[in-house]
């Protein structure tokens, strides 16, 4: 029996269903994107150490883009990544696309990509 997920679209993924796949594999912290540092350079912080590091400091596991059933701009990347102070494996989730804040932009162009090389 299907749950009724108004406005989600048969099949898609939801941001509900990453986080949930994250967390069983054992992705429990979670990471946010703060304002750009030097030369317009993505900054994260661990939530769970409150390390503040270049994005391109993280060890990134996978990014997954999702985009809203009813408007393609709702455009979501959820990064599992690993803090480089702590060892925390958590998430990240970032707006890119019409809606990305200036932190969210530098911070996903920063990250690395996840066979560890830099954009």
């Amino acid at each position: 029996m299907d749950d009724d997920l108004t406005g989600v679209a048969r099949g898609s993924v939801t941001l509900l269903d990453v986080l949930g796949r994250f967390t069983r594999d054992g992705f429990i912290g979670s990471f946010t994107a703060l304002p750009a540092g030097p030369a317009a350079q993505g900054r994260l912080r661990c939530e769970t150490c409150t390390a503040e590091f270049a994005a391109g400091a993280a060890v990134v596991t996978e990014l997954c883009r999702l985009e809203g059933a009813s408007d393609p701009d709702d455009m979501l990347a959820v990064i599992a990544l690993e803090c480089p102070r702590c060892s925390i494996r958590g998430a990240l989730v970032l707006n890119y696309g019409p809606t990305a804040t200036p932190e969210d932009a530098a911070a996903l162009l920063g990250l690395p990509d996840v066979d560890g090389d830099a954009h």
